[in-house]
C-alpha cells in the first residue's frame, strides 16, 4: 500500500485490508520467523515450502532407484511434478505479496474517488472488519485442512490421470500389483504430505477468492457514489478491473499447472497439443472467472446507473437542445448576438460527448484490454508447448513473416 492510501486509511479509522495477512498459517509463518508481519522473506517461504515438498521426493526416489530410472515415469521425467512444485508452488507463494499490496490499495481508492461518503464510511468499516474476521477464522482453515488431507489426494488423482499412469507403466512413486497400487516410500510423501500440502496453499487461495467476492458483494449494497460520465466507462470503478491484474501470479500458476497435465502426455504418450484444445479454452474460461468474476457483483449497480444517467441526461439534453433550437434556429437570440464565438455550440458538443459516454457504459469494472492481460498471463506456461508442433527456426521465421 502506498504513503498516501495508508494516510487515508488512518486518518478515516479504516482497517487495513489484506486477503493475504492473517490466518492461523499466516501466523504460524510468522512465529517460525518465514514471514513477518509485512510479508517479508518471501524468498525463505518459496525455499522452504518448496523444498519441503520437492526434495524428499528426489531424495526417496534416489534411494528407492526411480529417481532418473528404474520405472515407466522416472521422477525427474515427470514434468507435471517438477512444474507443480518448482514453479507453480512458489508462484502461488509469491502472488501473496502482490496481492497485498495492489489489493491494500482499493481502499484508498474507494475513498479518493468519493465512491464512499463520509455517510457510508461507518458501513464501509463493517463490511471490512467483516471480511478480515472471516480470512482469520480457524475454523475455516481447519476446514480446509481436514477435507484436503482427509479426501484431498485422492480427488487430484483421479481428475489428473495419476491413478492410471501408476496402473499402466508404473511410476517412481506407484506400481500395479494384483491387489491394486503399491505406493513406493517416495509415493507415500507425495501423497500425504507433498500433494495435500498443495492442494491446501491451492484451496486457502479459493477461500480467499471467495472473501474478496463476498467484500464486493457487500461493497455493491452499500449507497456507493457512481457517475454515470467518468471516463472509465464504469461510473468510477474502473481501479476494480485494474486491481485484479494483481491476480497475474495466480494465473501463471494454474497455466504452469495445466502446462504440466498436458506435458507428460505430449513427451512419454505420443499425445498433441491440439488434443487438449477444450482443456485449454475450458481452464482459460475458468481463470477468467474466479479473477473476474468477482467484481460481477458490481453489474447491477452499474446497470442502474447507466440506466438512471441515460435517462436523467436525456431529460438534461432535451431541455438544452430546444432552448438552442429557439435561440438560433427560431430567432430567439438578440440581432447583436454573434453565433461565432458562442460558447452554446460548444456546450451542445460537450453535453453530447457527456451523454455518449453514458452510453457507452460497460455493465461491469473491467475492459477487454482486462481480459487479454489475463489471458496472456494464462497461456504464457502453455506456449513452450506450441514448439512440441512447431520448430523453433519454422516457428520464428513465421513470427517474422507476420510482422515484416
Amino acid at each position: 500500500m502506498s504513503a498516501k492510501h495508508k494516510r487515508i486509511r488512518v486518518a478515516l479509522g479504516l482497517p487495513e485490508f489484506s486477503l493475504v495477512q492473517g490466518g492461523p498459517l499466516f501466523q504460524l509463518l510468522v512465529r517460525s520467523r518465514l514471514a513477518t508481519p509485512a510479508l517479508e522473506l518471501m524468498q525463505r517461504r518459496i525455499i522452504f515450502i518448496s523444498m519441503f515438498a520437492w526434495l524428499p521426493l528426489l531424495i526417496l526416489s534416489i534411494v528407492d532407484g526411480k529417481a532418473w530410472g528404474g520405472a515407466g515415469l522416472p521422477f525427474l521425467y515427470d514434468i507435471e511434478m517438477q512444474l507443480r512444485f518448482l514453479v507453480a508452488l512458489p508462484l502461488f507463494i509469491a502472488a501473496e505479496l502482490v496481492v497485498h499490496h495492489r489489493l491494500g490499495e482499493v481502499m484508498g481508492q474507494f475513498i479518493e474517488r468519493g465512491i464512499i461518503t463520509k455517510e457510508v464510511l461507518p458501513r464501509f468499516r463493517e463490511v471490512i472488519a467483516s471480511a478480515l474476521k472471516l480470512r482469520n477464522s480457524a475454523a475455516m482453515e481447519l476446514i480446509l485442512f481436514i477435507l484436503i488431507f482427509v479426501g484431498g489426494h485422492t480427488l487430484w488423482k483421479t481428475m489428473s490421470g495419476e491413478t492410471e499412469i501408476a496402473t499402466t507403466t508404473g511410476t517412481w512413486y506407484a506400481t500395479a500389483n494384483h491387489g491394486g497400487t503399491e505406493f513406493s516410500p517416495a509415493g507415500y510423501w507425495y501423497n500425504f504430505v507433498s500433494l495435500p500440502l498443495f492442494q491446501f496453499i491451492v484451496a486457502r487461495w479459493y477461500f480467499r477468492l471467495f472473501i474478496w467476492t463476498r467484500f464486493l458483494w457487500q461493497s455493491s449494497r452499500l449507497d456507493l457514489q457512481l457517475i454515470p460520465t467518468h471516463p472509465d466507462r464504469a461510473a468510477g470503478l474502473g481501479f476494480l478491473g485494474l486491481a485484479t491484474v494483481a491476480f497475474a501470479p495466480l494465473l501463471l500458476a494454474h497455466g504452469t499447472m495445466l502446462a504440466g497435465l498436458m506435458a507428460n502426455p505430449i513427451f512419454f504418450a505420443g499425445a498433441k497439443l491440439t488434443d487438449f484444445m477444450m482443456e485449454i479454452i475450458g481452464g482459460v474460461a475458468f481463470l477468467l472467472l474466479i479473477t473476474l468474476g468477482p467484481t460481477l457483483s458490481l453489474s447491477p449497480r452499474l446497470i442502474q446507473v447507466k440506466r438512471t444517467g441515460l435517462h436523467e441526461y436525456g431529460v438534461l439534453a432535451s431541455r438544452y437542445v430546444r432552448e438552442f433550437d429557439l435561440k438560433w434556429l427560431r430567432l430567439g437570440a438578440p440581432k447583436n448576438e454573434h453565433l461565432i464565438g458562442s460558447g452554446d455550440i460548444q456546450s451542445l458538443a460537450d453535453l453530447g460527448n457527456s451523454y455518449q459516454v453514458i452510453r457507452d457504459m460497460r455493465p461491469f469494472p473491467f475492459g477487454t484490454d482486462t481480459i487479454i492481460q489475463l489471458v496472456v498471463f494464462a497461456l504464457i506456461p502453455v506456449a513452450p508447448l506450441v514448439l512440441t508442433m512447431i520448430p523453433l527456426e519454422e516457428l520464428i521465421t513465421k513470427l517474422l513473416a507476420a510482422v515484416f
